[in-house]
Order: C-alpha cells, then sequence, then structure tokens
C-alpha cells in the first residue's frame, strides 16, 4: 500500500467530484468518495468498482467537526496516510441564481452559509488531514475555486464575467484563493503542493445546463493538478494548464 496513492475527494457521489474520482481512479490511484450521505457515497463507490477501480465510499459533511475526525481516523486506520486531498465540496446561495447582482442585499445568513463550506469547513477538514498528507511521499491538496473568485478579471474593463455578481459566492472562492497560496508557502520545502482549480463553468446542479463544458471536461483539471510531479505548480490558479490571475 505504500507505494500504492491514495485520494479522498469530498462532494464526490456526482457531478465534477464523481468524474474526478473516476479519472483518477481510471489512472490507478486508490478513491475515497466522501459525501454527506453514506448511502450516496457507498453507492458511488460501488459504480467506480464495477468499472474496475479500487474505490471506497464514506460519510463526510465536511460542515461537521465529528465526521472530519471520523474520516481522519478511517484514512489512518485503512492506509495510514493520505497523498491526494481534492477539496471539492461546495455550495453556492440558496435559491441561486448566478446572473442576479446580489452585493448590497447581501445577508448575514446568506455569508455564512456560503463560507462555512467554501472557506471554513474546506480550511478544517485540510487541517484535519495534513499530518496524514504529510506521510506522503509526495501529498497534493486541489482545492476547487472559480474564476469568479479573481480579483483581476472582475476588474477588467471588459470582463468576461462582469453579469456574475453574487458577493458571498465570488467572495468565498478569493478567500479560498488566498488559503491556497497561504498554506502553499507554508508547506514549501515539504513535497506538498497545493493549488486552486478553476474547473469552468461546467454543466452540473451549481453551475446549470448553461454553462459551457460537460462534466468530463470540468474534472480535467483537478486530476492533473492532483497527479503532477515535482516540477508542478504550486501555490498556483490554474485551469486546464494555464495559470489565471488572483
Amino acid at each position: 500500500m505504500k507505494n500504492q496513492k491514495i485520494a479522498l475527494i469530498t462532494g464526490a457521489n456526482r457531478g465534477i467530484g464523481f468524474e474526478t474520482a473516476k479519472q483518477l481512479g481510471e489512472q490507478g490511484v486508490t478513491i475515497v468518495l466522501a459525501a454527506r450521505q453514506l448511502g450516496a457515497a457507498t453507492e458511488a463507490a460501488n459504480e467506480l468498482k464495477q468499472q474496475g477501480i479500487d474505490a471506497y465510499g464514506i460519510q463526510l459533511d465536511v460542515t461537521n467537526t465529528d465526521e472530519r475526525k471520523a474520516a481522519a481516523k478511517y484514512l489512518q486506520e485503512k492506509f495510514g496516510k493520505l497523498d491526494i486531498l481534492i477539496n471539492n465540496a461546495g455550495v453556492g446561495p440558496k435559491n441561486w441564481s448566478m446572473f442576479e447582482k446580489t452585493i448590497s442585499g447581501t445577508t448575514y445568513e446568506e455569508f455564512e452559509y456560503v463560507f462555512n463550506t467554501n472557506l471554513f469547513s474546506l480550511v478544517a477538514i485540510t487541517n484535519e488531514l495534513l499530518p496524514l498528507i504529510k506521510k506522503s511521499d509526495a501529498g497534493r491538496i486541489v482545492n476547487l475555486s472559480s474564476i469568479l473568485g479573481s480579483l483581476t478579471i472582475h476588474s477588467l474593463k471588459d470582463s468576461p464575467i462582469a453579469p456574475m455578481k453574487t458577493l458571498s459566492y465570488n467572495a468565498s472562492k478569493a478567500a479560498l484563493n488566498m488559503y491556497t497560496n497561504h498554506l502553499a508557502l507554508e508547506l514549501e520545502g515539504t513535497g506538498i503542493k497545493v493549488n486552486s482549480a478553476h474547473p469552468g463553468w461546467v454543466k452540473t446542479e451549481l453551475g446549470t445546463d448553461a454553462a459551457d463544458m460537460e462534466i468530463t471536461d470540468g474534472a480535467k483539471t483537478s486530476v492533473a493538478l492532483a497527479l503532477i510531479g515535482e516540477d508542478g505548480p504550486n501555490g498556483r490558479f490554474i485551469h486546464l494548464g494555464e495559470e489565471l490571475p488572483w
């Protein structure tokens, strides 16, 4: 098991998370799929097993302290390490319309809901699993961000994302990018690489059918960053191999 790569993917029972698990599994990585409901995680893992992928399902609501600790215990007891952590779980505001400009009307409750999953709990699960990642020969942490978190691109005169001004979601991804930058610097020299991934605008429940990318392509950035070599990027914001501005 020492030379076998182990990956944990949060929010992996559907959408980009499931496709990421599938593509990594096809590369020979052992996959641990995490979902808020154990049944959903197990069902997704079984689907991958039927395709010859070594996959396991665990219950992990990233906002739940006990479940974060249980996930770390499971990984420690079963594998003794973690090579790849893909922080894929994320939310938008409840009843969200992506093209509504909701800025001054953003409520405290909306900020709390979005930031709790997209930043606070992501930091918490990463901290919980970091001791296991440090046991890997080449740990990789991939944080699912969004181009909507780019201050530079939002500030362009003719910004391609100008209509998308949902403050709670966009700010949570900008803050996530800051976390990626800081954690990468802290872990420099350890062999662990930390990057933010922009999957693209993908046809998922969050992205809607109006999106221009299929789920298969939406997973490619996360998969590539999970498998980068020693000379790969660190502390960067990446989409399909290209660096994006913060």
